[in-house]
């Protein structure tokens, strides 16, 4: 083996070896300039045939886009923008068309009919609407709309997310939707203040964040407002709980016990908390005091607080404490904060101990026990020294129940726990869970199986419960048997 190796290496050839199998005769080394000739002759694999039509539709796909971008450019250089607060519907749209055919006329540019309507609709949404963004939503099956740069835009039909097709020309573009957004509630966005609450002028959610903070692009998220008011008959249909829990939720409101809706982002808590609400007394008077205004409460006598960010010189803001403290100077009969997340939980906790009975707000947590520790963590973070027990003997009189929202894994929202809080026990907040929801399986395709169950504990409060005139039965609140 060694003498071979010697002679292949000096260029002399071996002998061959008589009757010697095959494989024991190892092939020589091709050389590298046989290598480069055997690849010449290999055949190359073919590429699979483009369809003749595909290719063209291609091209003319990019010229319409092309085509479009151009007429986008045009309109805003033709277009008196200060006079289209005035303009109908129908004379903007007449005057896109006319802009379009003068296009198309100098571009020699054929379109066809279907193609001219989707023009003048997508261009019409650019002057008047939202841009790209305006079909979503219109869509009454899109819930949330997030955008993650000028590319990619998903929407949440259903409790899942979908990617969809829609796209902005550039960043410069879904910037200019944005600044449209948030010029027209007084506020503004740029490098020096990046991200921006705002509402749309339905009422739903918007925020943005943009560059240099937003890496690849501005990152905006909508979230719908509902225009139908969901009332509990609604949530009972769609499965958010139970008729028992709805009778015992009916009474805790009417009997004006402070409630706290807690759950995580997307869970239903807004929804909740507007269901509920449409069990207090009509002669009531309510403030409503949110960072967005968002509720849609049913009652006759109420009055929205909305808070303020500060201005360009870093005048003016108006924050959720600085409504709530004016709040209390203006006779409430309950107050409802649309999201307890910082200093103010310290007046909210007071005003529910001071004579504000049945006031109500929503939490970030997932469930009862970390409601009440995102209570002590945010009273903690206000700057207030206060030892332990007494921060949570002022939670445990002020608090009486928490209804915890879930989103769960196949999207659909309900009201897993109802938990009241029952008082101290040394330096320990007591609570007992008067209902929940029990999952039992897993349907093949990914739909959740359960049902709403009493935990078989009478409640807390069924001596108040009676003193108002709702005495329930027991029957309310018996072990529900799995099904």
């Amino acid at each position: 083996m060694f003498s071979r190796f010697r002679k292949e290496q000096s260029g002399a050839a071996p002998a061959p070896v008589a009757n010697a199998a095959p494989h024991t005769q190892p092939a020589p080394e091709p050389t590298p300039a046989a290598r480069n000739r055997a690849a010449q002759q290999r055949p190359r694999p073919v590429a699979p045939a483009v369809p003749p039509g595909a290719e063209k539709e291609r091209r003319r796909r990019q010229r319409l886009l092309e085509f479009k971008s151009d007429l986008h450019t045009r309109l805003l250089d033709n277009l008196n923008l200060a006079a289209l607060d005035s303009a109908s519907e129908a004379e903007l749209r007449a005057e896109i068309a006319a802009i379009i055919a003068e296009a198309v006329s100098e571009k020699d540019f054929v379109l066809t009919n279907e193609e001219r309507m989707t023009l003048i609709q997508d261009l019409y949404f650019e002057v008047r609407g939202l841009g790209p963004l305006e079909p979503l939503l219109k869509d009454d099956a899109v819930n949330d709309i997030l955008v993650n740069g000028p590319n990619r835009v998903f929407v949440e039909r259903g409790g899942r997310l979908e990617l969809t097709d829609v796209t902005f020309k550039d960043e410069r573009h879904l910037m200019r939707i944005i600044d449209k957004i948030v010029s027209a509630v007084g506020r503004r966005v740029d490098e020096s203040n990046p991200y921006v609450d705002a509402r749309l002028a339905d009422g739903s959610r918007f925020n943005a964040m943009v560059p240099p903070v937003a890496v690849d692009g501005s990152l905006v998220s909508i979230r719908k407002f509902k225009k139908e008011k969901l009332g509990i008959d609604d949530l009972i249909g769609f499965g958010a709980f139970s008729e028992e829990m709805a009778l015992y939720l009916e009474a805790a409101v009417a009997t004006r016990l402070n409630v706290i809706v807690s759950g995580g982002t997307g869970s239903g808590k807004t929804t909740t908390l507007n269901a509920l609400s449409s069990f207090i007394d009509p002669s009531e008077r309510i403030l409503t005091i949110e960072d967005t205004a968002e509720l849609q409460l049913q009652q006759p006598h109420v009055g929205r607080m909305e808070s303020r960010p500060a201005n360009v010189e870093g005048k003016g803001a108006v924050t959720q404490r600085d409504c709530l403290k004016n709040a209390l100077r203006m006779r409430p009969d309950r107050i409802i904060v649309g999201e307890t997340r910082g200093e103010e939980v310290i007046d909210m906790l007071q005003a529910m101990n001071t004579g504000h009975d049945g006031s109500m707000t929503t939490i970030h947590a997932n469930s009862a026990r970390d409601a009440v520790s995102r209570l002590e963590n945010m009273i903690a973070m206000s700057g207030i020294e206060m030892p332990l027990r007494a921060m949570r003997s002022q939670i445990a009189s002020a608090v009486n129940l928490i209804v915890q929202a879930s989103r769960l894994q196949d999207g659909s929202r309900r009201m897993v726990s109802v938990t009241e809080v029952t008082g101290m026990e040394g330096d320990v907040i007591t609570m007992q869970e008067v209902f929940r929801f029990e999952r039992t399986g897993l349907e093949p395709d990914g739909r959740i199986v359960g049902h709403f169950t009493g935990c078989g504990i009478r409640s807390h409060y069924a001596e108040r419960f009676r003193r108002w005139g709702y005495d329930l039965p027991g029957s309310v609140y018996d072990i529900v048997p799995a099904r």
